[in-house]
Order: C-alpha cells, then structure tokens, then sequence
C-alpha cells in the first residue's frame, strides 16, 4: 500500500510517498512559486485525483487536478471556479477543498473568498456557486479574519445529503437542512469576545470544526478562543477546552471510524500564536473532550512555528483501520504518524510555510 501526502505551501506543491509509512520520498515541487492553499485527494473513482487550490499571480486563483499523481495536471479553459457576472464578485482563495462521500461520486467542495461555498458534481472540474449562503442576509454583515475573509471548512453529512455544515472566519458556524437552499447560523455557545454581547447570533471567528465518526450530528470546533463540542448539530455548543494548555489554535481533527476521538493541536493566544512553551504537541480525547491527553513523541523541542488550518490531516493508515496523523508547519517541517499519534516521524524540513496537508492510502 502507498501511502500519498500532498502538501501545499506558499511557494508550490510537493508530493511524498511511502511503502512502508517509515521512509518518505519528496518529489520535486509542482507549481514553484505559486501559493497552493488547498489540496485533497480523492479515492473514490478508479484512479486517485489529486486537486489543488493554485493561487496563479498572473492568471489567478483556479482548482486544478491530477490523475496520474502529478505527472500532468489539468483545468477547464475558463477556470473551475468563476463567479457569475451579476454578483460583482472575483474569486481571490480556494481555503478549502473537499470531496464527498463514496456513495456520492463526483461530488467535491470548495470554500472561497470572499465568503462562498461551492459545489463540484464532476470530482472538481466544474464548480456551481451555493446562491442559497452568497445571498443570505447576513453576508454584508461578515468580516475577514486575520487571513482574509474565508469560508475555510465544509462537512457534508454523510447519513443526510441535505445536512451540510460549514465554518467561516468570520461569521462562524451555518447549517443548511435542505441541501444548500438556506441556511441558519448555529453558534449558540461559542465565545466572540471581540464582539458585543455574550452570545451573539453570528460573528464568531471559528477556526475549523469536525464531526464525530459515531454520530455526524456530534461536531468539534477550535474557535478563536474556546474548544467545543455540540450533540445537536450546532443548536448547542458547550466548552471542552479544561485539560489543554492552551484554548487557541486552528486544526481539529475526528478519528474516521473510532467515535469520541479528536485531536487539536493548542496554541498560545492570542496575537503569540505559538505552541505553549514551544511544547509542539497534538492532544487527543478519546471521550469527546471530557479528558485530553498530549501526544509529543518524535515532535520537537523549542518549535515556535503555527499549523494552519488547512494543514493537518487524518487517513486510515494501516489495513487494521489505524489512523494516521498528518501535519505541517509554517516552518516548512511535516511530520506524520502512523500509529494515532503515539510518535511521528520527519517528512520533510526547510520547506515553504506549508499551507495544506492532505493524505490517503492507495492500492
């Protein structure tokens, strides 16, 4: 079995391979020069995709895709992603790139800025843009975060195709129960402490949410500040952030098979944004973050560098089901494990900031 890592950076992508999960191979990189802030790999069909968000500084940002790992690399003539004429909008970032489930071929996501979510049902060559959420009234309403205004994480729910989730910086959480045609704010509970009032109906900068592999209207959320939980699909979002070092931070990821177990990755806020005591570590709950516990084998000592958002990821490593771990920094170091985190080893170092990470095993 191979295992695939694809990691894209501020200046291109690079793809590293292994047989044995032990010894890593780094290709040369695709797109030099180019920032790739999304990727993914998608298994579903006969034959890996590979697609890439490329921020392109002369023909701009585009989605383009590989078949064949990276020998040859395509895109529609016009773009895949192009907002129609009577919004008066450009696409400026693919944050996010998601394929569906296995019993939905061809259906990918992407999520953009400015603040959009958009639908693929040909595995990516073509999206159509939800007017559903670019319409919705609280549009004028929402702000950028610190990396721009992003719509930056999409869960689709894998027992209801009309029940999609997504996260935004800022606006926060929406739900959609009818496949995109509306959708409703659900952050009741999750702290803006920026903003006026307690609980506000919108606004909040969450920084990335998933969803339990048990129970896919169980959700975790990193927020700006706060890590929760909510049992309802987001009608209630309650606190699990007691036994981290640290509330701040941007990746969380759901084990996919195993329920109540997650990972986050804590960082010191609010303007450090560092790893505590430049401790790198991931946490993992097996409880549904009543417990955490660090998991620091194999990472390093005296690490100040931040993991995006979009640069960690989980694949079912082995064939007995154990997830593997897959991370990034912006100092150009990725690291995996093979074992749910019990010790990583070096991918690569000294690349570009790494921006997105993604995984899967072939064959």
């Amino acid at each position: 079995m191979t295992t695939v890592i694809a990691i894209g950076t501020k200046k291109g992508l690079w793809l590293a391979t292994s047989q044995d999960r032990k010894t890593y191979t780094l290709s040369e990189p695709h797109f030099l020069n180019l920032e790739v802030p999304s990727v993914a790999i998608d298994t579903r069909g006969p034959t890996p995709r590979i697609l890439a968000g490329v921020n392109d500084w002369h023909w701009g940002p585009t989605v383009v895709h590989s078949d064949d790992l990276g020998a040859t690399w395509s895109e529609p003539e016009h773009g895949a992603i192009t907002f129609p004429e009577d919004t008066g909008a450009a696409l400026a970032r693919v944050w996010h790139l998601h394929p569906d489930t296995a019993d939905r071929p061809g259906v990918v996501w992407a999520g953009c800025e400015p603040i959009s979510v958009w639908k693929s049902t040909d595995g990516g060559e073509g999206f159509e843009l939800n007017r559903g959420l670019w319409d919705h009234p609280h549009r004028p309403e929402w702000g950028e975060g610190f990396g721009g205004a992003a719509a930056h994480t999409i869960v689709p729910n894998p027992l209801d195709d009309q029940t999609v989730h997504i996260a935004m910086s800022t606006g926060g959480v929406y739900r959609t129960r009818d496949g995109g045609s509306t959708w409703e704010a659900k952050n009741r509970g999750i702290s803006a402490g920026f903003l006026p009032g307690e609980e506000p109906e919108f606004g909040q900068c969450v920084h990335r949410i998933t969803a339990d592999a048990a129970n896919p209207e169980r959700l975790y959320a990193q927020n700006h500040g706060g890590v929760y939980r909510t049992d309802d699909g987001g009608d209630r979002w309650t606190d699990i952030g007691n036994g981290l070092p640290a509330d701040f931070g941007f990746t969380f990821l759901a084990h996919p098979r195993t329920a109540d177990t997650a990972w986050t990755l804590p960082l010191r806020a609010d303007y450090q944004r560092i790893p505590p005591g430049g401790r790198l570590s991931l946490y993992r709950t097996t409880d549904a973050g009543t417990t955490w516990t660090e998991q620091h084998t194999g990472l390093p000592e005296n690490e100040f560098n931040v993991v995006l958002r979009d640069a960690a990821d989980i694949d079912l490593a082995r064939e007995d089901g154990t997830a593997g771990l897959y991370f990034g920094t912006r100092g150009g170091e990725v690291y995996a494990s093979n074992d749910e985190g019990e010790s990583f080893l070096q991918v690569a170092d000294r690349l570009p900031d790494v921006l997105s990470v993604r995984a899967a095993s072939l064959g």
